[in-house]
């Protein structure tokens, strides 16, 4: 449960450093930025995915930053109370984590079915490990309650 803890924790510190990243950039030039990014890592910004994110760059607006940025944020919020819950041992927080790592699965295979590469295997079998720790911490914990009522 605590190596799901942490797992949870770290996703919740990487959503939050991208929304404070965003955040940085209502104040600033989101073109110019995407470019530098472009250009930093050696993409042509006349092909296909480079120019789909330069594109998508020179339409955003503040109100689109601020939304990115919120989001980020409750994701984080979330990620990291749920982190603090199975840390602790708390059923609410296998539930959460449970339920919420089942939200993922079918686009986890939707994306499989679409191409399969390494990166998604291990995204699949990562998150299905998860749910399945939070699932049988869940089914023991009942368990566990039934036979101290039998004893009772």
């Amino acid at each position: 449960m605590r190596a799901v803890a942490l797992v949870e924790l770290a996703k919740g510190a990487i959503v939050l450093a991208a929304g404070v990243g965003v955040f940085s950039l209502l104040h600033g030039n989101v073109q110019q930025f995407a470019e530098n990014l472009v250009h930093h890592m050696h993409l042509d910004p006349a092909s296909r995915f480079p120019r789909i994110f330069l594109d998508l760059a020179s339409r955003t607006t503040s109100h689109d930053l601020w939304l990115l940025a919120i989001g980020a944020a409750v994701y984080a919020v979330v990620r990291a109370a749920e982190g603090y819950g199975l840390w602790r041992d708390r059923a609410w927080a296998a539930w959460l984590g449970a339920g919420s790592g089942l939200i993922y699965v079918p686009l986890e295979i939707a994306a499989l079915l679409r191409g399969v590469t390494l990166l998604k295997i291990i995204t699949l079998t990562v998150n299905v490990a998860v749910v399945a720790v939070l699932v049988d911490a869940l089914i023991q914990r009942r368990r566990e309650r039934r036979g101290a009522k039998r004893v009772s």
